[in-house]
C-alpha cells in the first residue's frame, strides 16, 4: 500500500485544531459481492449511514457522517475501504 495516498486528507485533518469533529465519509461501490455490506462494517456505528443508488442499480453512493475523534481514525477507515476492489473514495 502507498502510505503517501493519503498524506493530504491527513494534512488537512491535522490543520482542523478541534476534535473530536464531525466528518463525512463518502464512497461509490460497485453494488455487487457484498461490497456494501463491507463498507458499512467498516463505518462507525454510531455515524448517519445514507445510500443512493445509480439508476441502474449498478453502484451505490455511501455517505457516512460521524463524530470522530482523531485524523488517525478517519485516515485507518478510508484506507479499509479504499482496500475493497472496485470501491472509489471521494
Amino acid at each position: 500500500m502507498n502510505i503517501d495516498k493519503f498524506r493530504n486528507l491527513r494534512y488537512r485533518l491535522m490543520e482542523n485544531g478541534s476534535w473530536p469533529m464531525k466528518y463525512m465519509f463518502k464512497f461509490i461501490s460497485p453494488n455487487r459481492d457484498g461490497k456494501v455490506d463491507k463498507i458499512k462494517a467498516l463505518l462507525p456505528e454510531t455515524g448517519l449511514i445514507t445510500f443512493k443508488h445509480t439508476s441502474n442499480l449498478k453502484h451505490v453512493s455511501i455517505t457516512c457522517i460521524a463524530l470522530m475523534d482523531s485524523a488517525d481514525q478517519i485516515i485507518e477507515i478510508t484506507e479499509k475501504v479504499d482496500n475493497i476492489e472496485g470501491v472509489i473514495v471521494l
